[in-house]
């Protein structure tokens, strides 16, 4: 199964690494190859993540502070949202 980063997601694994990476780029890298290893995880295991809170996704805790939010469509997994378990998910419609 393939797996696509959204151009949101992207986004938020960037925004990610600058945050951890203006303390520490060996904490950013470790933390950047946990993201890396959990989508190809859901390569093979599609469904290995929980019903997510908007219908349609799921979700997968790849560390104990983010979730990965993402949908399986296909023979393809998308990754929509890399979220830090702190912020508000899903966001709050304005």
């Amino acid at each position: 199964m393939r797996v696509i980063w959204t151009p949101e997601a992207e986004r938020d694994r960037e925004a990610i690494w600058a945050f951890i990476a203006a303390e520490s780029p060996a904490s950013a890298a470790r933390m950047d190859m946990l993201f890396g290893r959990a989508a190809m995880r859901l390569a093979e295991f599609p469904r290995s993540g929980v019903d997510g809170l908007v219908a349609g996704t799921r979700e997968l805790i790849p560390h104990s502070s983010y979730r990965l939010v993402y949908e399986v469509r296909a023979q393809t997994v998308w990754i929509l949202a890399l979220v830090h378990t702190a912020r508000q998910w899903p966001p709050v419609a304005e």
